[in-house]
């Protein structure tokens, strides 16, 4: 399971003076770097950017929703492609980026809500109406399947957007798994979330369709430098050593793509999607001291075996040779890194009581055959967490640079 890969009141502010991380935020400096947000006209008091609700830039060089601190709520979606007609996809890229950056903004998609023609349904659902921004975040993606040549792709798709292989624990539900395209909507209020996926899909009617989706609370990860590890579903502290989003050098060797075959990629990244059932009633049956084997740290500090505190180096070898840290730490894998924005879910239950709950694991690289791949084989062979894990679903997805400004638009530099 890919849990925890080891990669080594003033005044409230308004919606516009206060901005928090975005893909291009890294600009912010010190500040950002603290995970707080300081007001525009230059107070010195600032707002930790989790309580906020303000508004993350829409516009860079790279795409929010990556390296941007991670939200609380995730609504995800994977499309189908029903058009045929690569004027119409075009089309709906550049509609889509439209709508994206009014809802980033906490705007209304179109005219809006109310106040239009009483004979035509309105340009935006309401559902958000009164709303902050919550700091949400839209990212985009491309799925090997959109290269499939009907939309004259096919010697435009890149050579790390791979097939990924069937790894030994894969129990897969194709219908939960793929997708043409991607849309992952992260905000710290999941009606924000669900109203920018729900918007996106209507806006798309006729010409995509969504194939699967999920919803996810709790981040599982953590991008700012500063903020309390979250905890997984078993109760285990995870991402303790996932790349912040001040890293930029680790960010760059790692994450955001440069020099490759497909030009077009430059200041993108390539994204898994796994959905993995946990078998949490199982695992809560589990004594404790088994559980932190397995792991490799304790329960209560996250502290790696023979250490004291979270963040202390790990000595891999007083692991046991199958516990998880171990097996998915860099250095049992040649330096793969990768970088997570995990979200716990649950589905209610599987029809023989119990809960249908697990891990939304995303991961974000440079390049999956140097990134996730080894170091899933390596945990899908020996991970003691299989016991009590199995991935059900599986996405790729090519992720494009940022939209530059109000010119730009989602996957231009692949349909020039």
């Amino acid at each position: 399971m890919t849990t925890v890969h080891e990669t080594s009141e003033n005044t409230s502010p308004s919606r516009r003076s206060v901005i928090g991380w975005g893909g291009a935020g890294l600009a912010l400096g010190a500040t950002a770097a603290g995970g707080i947000a300081a007001a525009a006209n230059g107070r010195k008091d600032v707002t930790p950017v989790g309580d906020s609700g303000a508004a993350v830039p829409f516009h860079g060089p790279h795409q929010a929703g990556i390296a941007t601190a991670v939200q609380d709520r995730l609504h995800f979606a994977a499309f189908d492609v029903k058009t045929k007609d690569r004027a119409e996809l075009i089309q709906l890229l550049k509609d889509w980026t439209r709508a994206a950056e009014r809802m980033t903004a906490g705007r209304e998609v179109g005219e809006g809500a109310y106040g239009g023609l009483p004979e035509a349904p309105p340009d935006d659902t309401g559902e958000a109406l009164g709303l902050k921004p919550s700091r949400l975040t839209l990212t985009i993606g491309f799925g090997p399947s959109l290269f499939d040549g009907r939309f004259g792709l096919a010697d435009r798709r890149p050579a790390a957007l791979v097939d990924l292989p069937q790894f030994p624990s894969d129990n897969l539900d194709q219908a939960r798994s793929g997708g043409d395209l991607c849309v992952q909507a992260c905000a710290d209020d999941p009606q924000v979330a669900v109203h920018a996926i729900r918007n996106l899909a209507r806006i798309g009617f006729g010409k995509v369709a969504v194939r699967w989706s999920q919803l996810g609370f709790g981040k599982t990860s953590s991008t700012t430098p500063d903020a309390q590890t979250p905890r997984n579903l078993f109760g285990f502290k995870d991402g303790t050593r996932n790349i912040a989003g001040t890293e930029t050098d680790r960010l760059d060797k790692f994450v955001w793509v440069s020099g490759q075959d497909a030009a077009w990629m430059d200041g993108g990244s390539y994204l898994v999607a796994r959905r993995i059932r946990m078998h949490i009633e199982t695992w809560d049956r589990t004594p404790l001291a088994e559980q932190e084997d397995i792991f490799g740290r304790d329960k209560r500090e996250g502290a790696p075996v023979g250490k004291a505190k979270e963040h202390d180096e790990p000595f891999l070898k007083a692991m046991k040779p199958e516990a998880h840290v171990r097996l998915a730490h860099p250095d049992s894998n040649g330096g793969a890194t990768i970088l997570r924005r995990g979200y716990s879910f649950t589905d209610g239950t599987d029809g023989l009581g119990r809960l249908e709950a697990g891990l939304f694991f995303l991961a974000y690289q440079r390049d999956v055959r140097t990134g996730f791949i080894p170091v899933q084989t390596s945990l899908a062979r020996n991970d003691a967490l299989n016991e009590y894990t199995r991935h059900v679903g599986s996405a790729i997805f090519a992720i494009p640079p940022g939209v530059r400004n109000t010119d730009d638009w989602w996957g231009r530099e692949l349909f020039a």
